[in-house]
């Protein structure tokens, strides 16, 4: 029998209590206060002088888009806007906003801590692409070394930690990307939840099929 949602949801929000009283207080780019049920940008002090919301749905808006007004491409992007509170009323509102703001996020993180998530080596998902995006899976282990170098990790504004490899035998090179631990600075493992990636994302394969054509024409010249 599959997992019931609402209880899978129930699970999270009562993990995530533990964790708060624990003392996290902080994902990602966002900070949270436990006594005071509010969500703000970890980078923003004074608290008075934010735009307030009062329910969880504002996330999904607060994180579409840049300060700049760039569309965020990945929710993971250490590029969440600042000058906003959210005021919720409990902690399951506040998990309700996290899933808006890092969608799978709380759930990952939780399935990390169990052992149970699923992480798809890249080789594996390169081979599982189809139409134009086959060509991704021809890609060299030096290109894909070098993309995880140049799209991932804090220096490519990404927050997550890498948890998977180029194929089983086949480790990420050591780099900022491969050591990023998910955590943002100042915060770490004793007050924050570690933001995790588990796949290859769409924009990472994209870029792989970039990649390989690149590699293929070179070979040609």
């Amino acid at each position: 029998m599959p997992p019931n949602p609402t209880t899978q949801k129930m699970s999270l929000t009562h993990k995530l209590t533990e964790a708060l009283d624990s003392g996290i207080n902080q994902i990602g780019q966002i900070r949270i206060l436990r006594d005071s049920l509010q969500l703000h940008h970890i980078d923003d002090t004074d608290l008075d002088s934010l735009e307030a919301f009062d329910s969880p749905d504002a996330a999904r808006e607060i994180s579409l888009y840049t300060a700049d007004g760039d569309y965020r491409f990945t929710k993971g992007e250490l590029s969440l806007k600042k000058g906003w509170i959210l005021n919720l009323t409990s902690i399951e509102e506040i998990r309700k906003a996290l899933d808006l703001f890092y969608p799978a996020s709380l759930g990952l993180w939780r399935a990390h801590e169990l052992g149970t998530i699923r992480v798809q080596n890249l080789r594996d998902k390169l081979g599982r692409q189809s139409g134009m995006y086959r060509h991704a899976r021809n890609i060299s282990d030096n290109g894909a070394q070098e993309l995880v170098q140049t799209l991932c990790g804090p220096a490519n504004k990404c927050v997550k930690k890498i948890l998977w490899q180029i194929d089983k035998d086949l480790s990420l090179q050591d780099s900022e990307a491969s050591r990023w631990e998910g955590i943002v600075p100042p915060a770490d493992a004793t007050n924050a939840i570690p933001m995790v990636c588990q796949e290859a994302c769409n924009f990472f394969v994209a870029e792989a099929r970039k990649k390989s054509k690149a590699e293929f024409e070179a070979k040609a010249d």
